[in-house]
């Protein structure tokens, strides 16, 4: 037993050292266009609860730089932007019905990123949630139609 834990525990760490020398972190690349907001307290609601995962101004926590976090959160980031990205909204914009009806039903954002305090800011009261959601079906309206596509920025 004693001879397992000399060779285990430095091998773990070994092997954690070299998990760090992967690249794989979250990238911002830049803003390419974003939607023509219906107002600046839409804006100001999709950035607390939604733009860490679907726009290009991710504000990274310090725990993104540590595999295999980091590794997980590039691509729940990367999965995020595709569905939906405010920062690249002609080409990643999502429908509106989805969009106001997964932040009415509170799915987004999950509820797991607020967990232990991690994002207080994106943890939406009800009146918040309805806000939010009727801002982005004026946002996504405004933007060129019922599926989000934009004309304007």
């Amino acid at each position: 037993m004693l001879r397992a834990l000399i060779l285990g525990v430095p091998s773990v760490l070994v092997a954690f050292g070299l998990m760090q020398l992967v690249p794989y972190r979250i990238s911002n690349p830049p803003v390419v266009q974003e939607p023509n907001w219906d107002s600046p307290r839409t804006r100001e609601l999709a950035v607390a609860a939604c733009f860490d995962c679907h726009s290009n101004e991710v504000e990274k926590p310090w725990y993104a730089r540590v595999a295999p976090i980091s590794w997980w959160l590039t691509n729940h980031v990367n999965d995020g932007r595709d569905a939906l990205n405010f920062s690249d909204w002609a080409n990643h914009h999502g429908e509106a019905g989805d969009l106001t009806e997964a932040v009415k039903n509170g799915s987004m954002p999950p509820s797991y990123f607020t967990w232990f305090g991690l994002h207080p800011e994106a943890k939406l009261t009800r009146a918040q949630r309805d806000a939010l959601a009727e801002g982005l079906r004026k946002t996504a309206a405004r933007s060129g139609g019922t599926n989000g596509a934009t004309t304007g920025g």
